[in-house]
């Protein structure tokens, strides 16, 4: 089975960054997707051409901080930050065409930092919304890159990353033992989400998810991978 130990948050705070990045030099992190209207995205850029074996997506944001574009009106509140938040499947439909000119934006930077853009994601899995799958798939095609399994685009296996995404290793499931259960998958590849951090102040300051990321961090960089295992790195 070809397991992605994949990192998000990338650059949303340098204390993620640094332990993401622990998470790879010294345990099973093969990739991060990089929110690129984070606090610390310039940071984590150089550090990222430092360790190129470390590949790189795009952590695409909807429910989170300020957009990157200027006209995007019916996207945000009237303080200018995105109005989504992680219970947007309870909230109207987003304009579309105002995603797209967003999340085009987001990607256009990642792409002027110089880095290869592995894959694509979103944070709290916004890219998993049904109104947004068709734009999903377009810019899947149109940048030629996959994106992380969502229920949604399940049927549209030639986008996908892998054949499942592991969403367990996250809060009380947050555990050492994960090849024993990831084994009971019928699948050939699967994307295991992470959140390793070293905690800071402005972590705190930007995240409810705080404490288990240490915890993270600590099992990802101590892991024995068992042989049956491919680690995508």
């Amino acid at each position: 089975m070809r397991v992605l130990f994949n990192a998000d948050d990338f650059g949303l705070t340098k204390g993620i960054t640094d332990g993401i990045m622990e998470s790879h030099i010294n345990g099973v992190v093969g990739s991060a997707t990089l929110m690129m209207n984070g606090h610390a995205v310039d940071y984590t850029v150089a550090l990222a051409k430092k360790h190129p074996a470390l590949k790189v997506g795009i952590h695409l944001v909807l429910t989170w901080g300020k957009p990157l574009s200027d006209d995007v009106p019916d996207l945000v509140d009237d303080n200018g930050l995105f109005k989504y938040k992680n219970t947007f499947r309870e909230m109207d439909p987003p304009n579309v065409e105002q995603v797209e000119k967003e999340w085009r934006a987001q990607i256009d930077a990642f792409l002027e930092t110089g880095l290869a853009l592995h894959h694509i994601d979103s944070h709290h899995h916004v890219h998993g919304w049904e109104p947004l799958r068709e734009l999903v798939v377009k810019l899947a095609k149109d940048y030629g890159v996959p994106v992380r399994y969502v229920e949604t685009l399940k049927e549209n296996h030639e986008i996908l990353l892998a054949d499942a995404l592991w969403l367990d290793f996250y809060g009380d499931g947050v555990n050492a033992d994960i090849f024993t259960e990831l084994q009971q998958l019928s699948v050939d590849s699967v994307e295991v989400m992470t959140h390793p951090a070293i905690i800071d102040d402005e972590l705190r300051q930007v995240s409810s998810y705080v404490e288990k990321r240490e915890e993270e961090r600590k099992i990802l960089c101590g892991m024995p991978v068992p042989r049956w295992v491919e680690l995508c790195r």
